[in-house]
């Protein structure tokens, strides 16, 4: 378990489930939808087709069109038709996703003793729709757009130290997904924290499974703030 902080210069953080409640952004978004073509789904459900189509995306293509194909794939999974508009519903409702009540809070209180970073799979474009929502400034913004590649490749970390030009056992990487994000930190060398969103809830959600080792498990962001902030710096 991590105890002591003071060795950490840059905390990164991915963005969307761990700052972002994506979660909620997507089912607010399907399920007026499926209601619409009287299909009955469970949010669940909804989360585990996004995390299967969202991790099948193949070889690199902008955000925005990983949204509109997973959107259309889901469709097809449930054999509901859509037109070329209404495949565009996920990627429409993206500026709509909001932060966790934590979040901005925490942010705050991390920015005291740490600079931030973003390590985000999503284009430039969209992340702007969401960087005033986050109340601070954050030192570095790496997205897959960037990179022209998505996380869990190490190429999306390997992109990050280029910028962030200090040694690995001064990051920490903070995030809610073990597929796209403590798994491959810890394997590129970075300790991880992992925000357990969805702690007391059955499934993965919108992220798939994956076998990780934390190095700190928290339910929420204020807890590794405020932790933080009851340690010595």
């Amino acid at each position: 378990m991590l105890e002591n902080f003071s060795n950490f210069r840059i905390l990164s953080f991915d963005c969307y489930g761990t700052l972002i409640d994506w979660e909620k952004g997507i089912i607010d978004a399907m399920v007026p939808f499926f209601l619409s073509r009287n299909v009955r789904i469970t949010d669940e459900t909804i989360l585990e087709l996004f995390a299967k189509f969202e991790s099948e995306s193949g070889n690199y293509i902008e955000y925005k069109e990983v949204l509109k194909r997973v959107f259309k794939n889901i469709c097809e999974s449930l054999s509901i038709r859509c037109d070329d508009k209404e495949q565009s519903l996920l990627l429409e409702s993206f500026e709509h996703w909001e932060p966790f009540p934590d979040t901005v809070e925490a942010l705050n209180l991390l920015k005291k003793h740490f600079k931030l970073a973003i390590i985000s799979n999503v284009d430039d474009d969209l992340f702007e729709m969401t960087r005033q929502k986050l109340g601070v400034n954050f030192d570095y913004i790496i997205t897959a757009q960037q990179v022209k590649s998505y996380k869990p490749s190490p190429d999306v970390f390997k992109y990050a130290f280029k910028k962030f030009c200090i040694s690995k056992d001064q990051v920490l990487h903070i995030a809610q997904s073990l597929y796209h994000d403590i798994k491959p930190a810890k394997d590129f060398g970075l300790s991880t924290v992992w925000v357990n969103r969805r702690m007391g809830r059955k499934g993965n959600g919108a992220t798939p499974f994956a076998d990780a080792s934390p190095d700190l498990e928290v339910p929420d962001l204020i807890t590794l703030a405020q932790l933080i902030e009851n340690t010595a710096m």
